[in-house]
C-alpha cells in the first residue's frame, strides 16, 4: 500500500522495518516522537485502508481540511493505537517531506527527504532495510 506517487517520492530515500519488536508494537505515536524536532512543524494528512478505531475517523476528518499539526496527530494516536494499513504524510510549506506507511500491522515503511530522519530511525530500529 503506497499512496505516494513516484513524482512525490522524487528526492526521498526510504527504509522499512518490522512493526513488532518482540512483544513491543511500534505505534505511529512512537514514530512521531522519534522524529524529534524534524517532525514538530510538519502538517499531517492521514489515510486509512481500514478504520480500526474511532480516532481514525477524526484523523481522516482533520486531514480532509488543511491537515493537522504534529501535536494534534500525536494526541489522536495516544494512548496505544495499532493500525492495520495507514499512511501519514508530513508536509513542510505544502511540500511533501515525510511519509510513514504502516503495512498490515507488520511493517513500517518510512520515506523522507532528509536522510538524517532515516538515520535516527535506524538507530532505534536496528534491522531496518533500505526500500
Amino acid at each position: 500500500m503506497s499512496r505516494v506517487t513516484a513524482e512525490a517520492e522524487t528526492g526521498m530515500k526510504g527504509i522499512t522495518f518490522r512493526a513488532w519488536h518482540g512483544e513491543h508494537y511500534v505505534t505511529l505515536a512512537e514514530l512521531l516522537v522519534r522524529l524529534g524536532s524534524f517532525g514538530l512543524d510538519l502538517t499531517w494528512r492521514v489515510e486509512f485502508d481500514e478504520i480500526v478505531d474511532p480516532r481514525c475517523v477524526e484523523m481522516e476528518r482533520r486531514s480532509a481540511d488543511a491537515g493537522m499539526d504534529t501535536l494534534t496527530l500525536l494526541s489522536l494516536t495516544t494512548p496505544f493505537l495499532q493500525l492495520i494499513d495507514a499512511e501519514a504524510r508530513g508536509f513542510a510549506d505544502d511540500k511533501l517531506v515525510l511519509v510513514l506507511s504502516e503495512c498490515d500491522s507488520s511493517w513500517w515503511d518510512v520515506r523522507a527527504v532528509d536522510t538524517r530522519v532515516l538515520s535516527e530511525l535506524r538507530h532505534h530500529y536496528p534491522g531496518a532495510e533500505d526500500l
